[in-house]
């Protein structure tokens, strides 16, 4: 069995949901109660491989809510408790979705692995990260020459490229798409400097210095609340992949010339019969679901029961092609500006 752990996007959300799985106490009750509120085993359900294999998967909701960002202690024990109740609760290899995997690695929560009476193994999760990277970059690959948008002579904006997720895609745009040229943007210099030696090359730049030279944005990080984009500033196309979170790059930006597709999104071959992402505001829910949720599902159709994605920085070009692999074979692909044609797998009743 998989798991899932997630959040709700918000506080007023996290208790809509309270309400529909009949937990009035938490419906009702404030923040504070929520802060001390345990995880949630919401729901199981099952889903079916392209290949006809089945496996058995289950959704914990961590009872996280982004309001609580900024209490330190309340943020790291939502993820260390959900992550116990998993571990308990038997399941062979759990994904950290949302905020759950940020605060993991921003906080180093890997130096806490005792968690009351549970030592928690690690091998047991996974951050997601490494199929996340992955779909991104299939992302700008199919979609940016349907807005007649030529890589080879293009220049992408990677910004948040020294995280995880981005300086995989940035390996991974360099090294296997052959973009022109790479532009890259992140708060710390130094590290920037770093990532740029490594890819022989890209250059360096600001975030409004990026921008008006960039036909391709990959966003990887979340938006600050008083951005502001100039669209009449932007290229004529422009494809932006929304890789942060929460998905909110479609709200800054408004142009006929600018187009914004939600990144690290996938779509399954099959209906999963779920609730859990009626709430991420996904366009088929019953399909659609992010690429770190489906990363658990892969190895578990693989029998991959290790930490696949794991800390920063260790996300190998090697590792994207296998997952990859994996995430086509099972039936997964990357949503698009209009549906991909899917490659010929014969699904089995």
């Amino acid at each position: 069995m998989f798991g899932l752990i997630g959040h709700s996007s918000s506080f007023r959300d996290a208790r809509l949901k309270a309400r529909d799985l009949g937990l009035e106490e938490l419906a009702e009750g404030e923040l504070d109660l929520w802060c001390s509120a345990p995880p949630q085993l919401v729901e199981t359900f099952e889903l079916t491989s392209a290949t006809g294999q089945t496996i058995q998967g289950t959704y914990i909701d961590s009872c996280f809510v982004p309001e609580m960002l900024s209490r330190f202690k309340t943020a790291t024990r939502k993820v260390q408790n959900a992550m116990e109740l998993a571990q308990k609760k038997g399941i062979n290899i759990t994904a950290l979705g949302g905020f759950t995997s940020i605060i993991f690695e921003n906080f180093n929560l890997a130096k806490f692995q005792q968690i009351r009476a549970t030592l928690l193994q690690w091998e047991r999760f996974t951050t997601g990260n490494t199929h996340t990277a992955w779909v991104i970059c299939r992302q700008v690959e199919q979609n940016a020459p349907r807005l007649g948008i030529d890589l080879t002579k293009a220049k992408v904006a990677v910004v948040g490229a020294t995280g995880d997720i981005g300086s995989a895609v940035c390996r991974w745009l360099s090294r296997r798409t052959g973009v022109a040229e790479l532009l890259l943007v992140a708060r710390q210099q130094q590290r920037l400097e770093d990532l740029r030696q490594e890819l022989g090359g890209g250059r360096v730049l600001s975030l409004e210095e990026a921008l008006p030279e960039a036909d391709v944005v990959v966003w990887v990080a979340s938006l600050p609340q008083t951005l502001s984009i100039e669209a009449e500033s932007l290229r004529k196309p422009c494809l932006m992949i929304d890789g942060g979170y929460p998905k909110n790059l479609d709200t800054r930006v408004a142009s006929e010339h600018v187009t914004v597709l939600k990144g690290g999104i996938v779509e399954f071959v099959r209906d999963i019969g779920w609730q859990m992402m009626e709430m991420a505001e996904m366009s088929n829910p019953r399909r659609q679901l992010f690429a770190c949720f489906a990363e658990a599902m892969l190895l578990e159709f693989e029998g991959w029961h290790t930490n696949f994605s794991w800390g920063r920085n260790n996300i190998t070009l090697e590792a994207m092609e296998q997952i990859g692999a994996a995430s086509i074979r099972h039936g997964f692909s990357a949503l698009g500006l209009e549906p991909v044609e899917a490659p010929a797998i014969a699904l089995v009743a």
